[in-house]
């Protein structure tokens, strides 16, 4: 898979614009996080991985080129493990809305949420 011809880091809208020579994609920061190829997402077996909640504020510091095929994604939250090939990537570009509902739906049937700061318990007074 060949790399995107362009690829544009939005640090104020918190995406990741990659621009292909058939179409153009914008993929939010806390979607590649919680997508991230890392072993501490991915798991080190098969299967849906770990399951990553409250990462609605991410953003990304930097992006860099990991050799020839791949990039590196530097969050604000620390994590910078991921190397995402550019398969990978476009894989992620291709199938981010079904993605995206997966994972909406493992979280919601986890119990917990995307906001870090709001608390999955309902209080009963």
């Amino acid at each position: 898979m060949p790399p995107p011809q362009k690829i544009r880091l939005q640090k104020a809208d918190k995406t990741l614009i990659l621009l292909y020579p058939d179409a153009e994609f914008e993929l939010p920061a806390e979607y590649l996080r919680v997508y991230s190829p890392s072993a501490e997402v991915r798991g080190h077996g098969a299967g849906e991985g770990n399951l990553v909640a409250g990462k609605l504020h991410v953003g990304i510091e930097r992006v860099a080129a990991a050799g020839r095929y791949a990039l590196q994604i530097f969050f604000d939250d620390g994590h910078d493990s991921g190397i995402y090939t550019w398969a990978y990537l476009r894989e992620l570009c291709e199938t981010r809305e079904q993605k995206w509902q997966a994972y909406l739906e493992r979280l919601e049937n986890a119990g917990q949420g995307r906001d870090p700061d709001e608390s999955p318990v309902k209080l009963i007074g």
